[in-house]
């Protein structure tokens, strides 16, 4: 080899082994417990996720692209066009709306994984040259500014507005071109995104700590350690290092931004919630690469201020449209922090006016998986199951092409004033439109949260009809299939098809709800402890054809909340396994007022398939109470009625399919019923 070929070779990064090609590429993390298969690894085949994929595919995805792709609605893609020079305009939409291609091109980028579809790879190959001629010779993208420029002739410069949003888009081009390469082995966006990656590095090692909280919510950390994974060049992990590092090190922080107090100093969730879990996600990130324990310590803290005290029971994060700082810098009225979407206070959790992001919902998933990659902890996998089984899941129609940008746990027709972002399911949310592709790419990229591979074996972390190919960690091949109707019930099947002669475990996930579970293999009790919220350990020689069974009682329970929440104090939810229940004005007899709804402690609700819109779920039927409406016109206050009921049949559906039999009052929380006995008050 010649002198400047050695050279040459030299200065290219050094790509991750082609065998780990994982969504979020662990594999080489050292202080990551745990590792993701390879993507394509696990193909859904029938049952919950194969149809929910099956519709991403044929009606999510192509809907979105027409979306993208058509001016006369949204200007996402035409923007890049414009900066391009293939077109003339000004920019339009949200300063956000290169990040929601991205996301839409990550999602095609996962269906191409699972599919080998060639027309979802053409359709990349279409759009991607364009995005990389928008591109400035500096590696600055970022089409509001890139067309100002032309526009003004340089009146207009990079990171001037701190709400541009340029780190943002940038993280997200980072996350789906680290998914390109990986699922076509095409280095087309790569290499933008490497572009726009050293031209942060350039601009971080110039710029003043100030411009630090000009990283409006920073998917960028999760991108540029993604982009690390995938070239390993120590630049990006530095980078990712140092914009933590500088973080709340400035005057004008807010707790909006999560930049007023120094990330390490940070024990509370505070501020946008979407902005906040990309951070922790991100900071997660971090810690799998280098082991500061710093950073694990405020995540764990950060994590229970959100689990215990501001999380809904559907997983859903961010309560208030807006509100005030409760961790500002003082109590002075003048200077308390006005946030923004954001979470509240402990315990404060209002239903009608819940806001709860779709993209919050996704960030506490996307942190919760990196929590359970570093530690093989199975609480965060019960999270992680609980927000997409539920608030994901509920910011998209169930026919794929309708969405909602929040996910309160109530809503009525009757409610007096409109809510600022009311509207319910709609197939293009103009003012933002971030929710639609990120729900949708997380949607393509079920499956690569199945299963999980250590040192020690294979993980089992979401139950759904598959096939799972992969390698584990000694090199030897591992072939399994998982039948099940989950999670309409706890049976789960899993078939050994392939395995090496080494001795390996299985870890199988026994969620917190379940209770009493039981497993076998080849038809014999295994003989260890299926404890809730652990994962069982099955240690043995494998071979083909050997099948472990796990069952999981999937009793009806109703919940109810910590007391200090005073919206649903002495009221139950629903739940079914990992399925939070709802009712809908739309399933009650005509007349019936949902909110005269009252439920008896022995409301005995039976499972019953149904379906919604060609859907198939599990519905739950059974007898619960009507009050008598005597109207509440120029009334606040009455006397209490008793012994006003009347048994009243109703059907329970799972809250993810609410606002899909038309526009309809909808609640999570139902009052206890109460009734009048000789002069007492007894719950019934």
């Amino acid at each position: 080899m010649n002198r400047f070929l050695f050279l040459v070779m030299m200065a290219l990064p050094t790509f991750v082994n082609a065998q780990q090609q994982a969504l979020v590429n662990t594999g080489n993390s050292r202080f990551a417990v745990l590792s993701s298969v390879d993507m394509g690894a696990v193909q859904w085949t029938s049952g919950f996720w194969a149809e929910r994929f099956a519709i991403c595919k044929t009606a999510m995805v192509p809907h979105l692209w027409k979306t993208y792709t058509d001016p006369q609605i949204s200007h996402s893609y035409e923007n890049f066009r414009i900066a391009a020079g293939l077109d003339t305009g000004s920019h339009t939409g949200p300063p956000f709306h290169d990040g929601d291609f991205y996301k839409l091109l990550e999602a095609v980028a996962s269906l191409y994984a699972a599919t080998k579809d060639k027309q979802l790879d053409a359709l990349m190959d279409s759009v991607i040259p364009v995005i990389a001629a928008s591109q400035r010779a500096d590696g600055y993208i970022h089409t509001p500014v890139m067309i100002a420029e032309r526009h003004t002739k340089g009146g207009v410069k990079e990171f001037e507005d701190k709400l541009n949003f340029e780190t943002y888009n940038m993280g997200h081009l980072m996350t789906a071109a680290c998914v390109h390469y990986r699922a076509t082995g095409k280095r087309t966006l790569l290499d933008v995104a490497i572009k726009a990656a050293d031209y942060l590095d350039r601009f971080y090692k110039k710029a003043s700590p100030e411009l630090a909280r000009n990283a409006i919510c920073p998917s960028h950390y999760m991108g540029v350690i993604e982009l690390y994974r995938t070239t390993k060049d120590p630049r990006y992990l530095q980078l990712a290092k140092n914009l933590i590092n500088i973080r709340g090190y400035v005057e004008g922080g807010t707790d909006d931004n999560q930049d007023r107090v120094p990330f390490r100093r940070q024990t509370n969730a505070m501020g946008h919630a979407v902005r906040a879990n990309y951070l922790y996600a991100g900071v997660a990130d971090v810690y799998a690469e280098t082991g500061d324990d710093s950073l694990l310590t405020c995540l764990n803290k950060i994590w229970q201020d959100v689990v215990y005290r501001k999380m809904y029971i559907t997983g859903a994060c961010g309560a208030l449209y807006d509100g005030v700082s409760p961790y500002g810098v003082s109590y002075n009225p003048v200077e308390i922090q006005k946030t923004h979407q954001a979470y509240g206070r402990d315990y404060q959790l209002p239903n009608m006016t819940a806001h709860n992001e779709t993209c919050a919902n996704i960030g506490n998933m996307l942190w919760n998986w990196r929590m359970l990659q570093i530690t093989g902890d199975a609480r965060y996998a019960d999270i992680l199951e609980l927000a997409l089984y539920n608030s994901v899941l509920s910011g998209i129609s169930l026919d794929g092409d309708r969405f909602c940008y929040t996910n309160p746990l109530s809503v009525s027709d009757k409610y007096p004033y409109t809510l600022r972002w009311a509207g319910g399911r709609i197939p293009y949310i103009s003012l933002s439109n971030c929710c639609p592709p990120n729900v949708v790419r997380t949607i393509a990229e079920t499956a690569n949260y199945a299963y999980g591979i250590s040192d020690k074996g294979v993980w089992v972390h979401l139950y759904g009809s598959n096939q799972l190919h992969t390698h584990l960690k000694n090199g030897a091949a591992l072939q399994l299939a998982q039948v099940t109707n989950y999670p309409w019930d706890g049976n789960v099947k899993l078939t050994v098809q392939a395995a090496g002669p080494e001795a390996f475990t299985v870890f199988l996930r026994i969620p917190g709800w379940s209770h009493q579970a039981t497993l076998l293999v080849n038809g014999k009790p295994a003989g260890v402890t299926a404890a809730p919220g652990q994962y069982a350990a099955l240690h043995r020689s494998w071979k083909a054809g050997d099948v472990i069974t796990l069952q999981l009682p999937m009793p009806v329970t109703l919940m109810e909340s910590n007391p200090l929440v005073e919206e649903t104090r002495n009221q139950v939810a629903v739940k079914r396994g990992p399925i939070v229940y709802c009712l809908e004005g739309a399933g009650l007899p005509k007349g019936a007022n949902l909110f005269d709804v009252v439920m008896p402690d022995k409301a005995a609700l039976q499972p019953m398939p149904m379906q919604i819109d060609h859907n198939n779920m599990m519905g739950l039927t059974g007898t619960v109470r009507l009050r008598s409406d005597t109207g509440w016109q120029n009334t606040l206050y009455r006397e209490a009625a008793v012994n006003d009921t009347k048994p009243l049949k109703v059907t329970f559906i799972p809250y993810y399919a609410w606002g899909n039999r038309g526009h309809s009052d909808m609640a999570v929380w139902v009052p206890k019923y109460f009734q009048y006995f000789g002069g007492q008050i007894q719950s019934q």
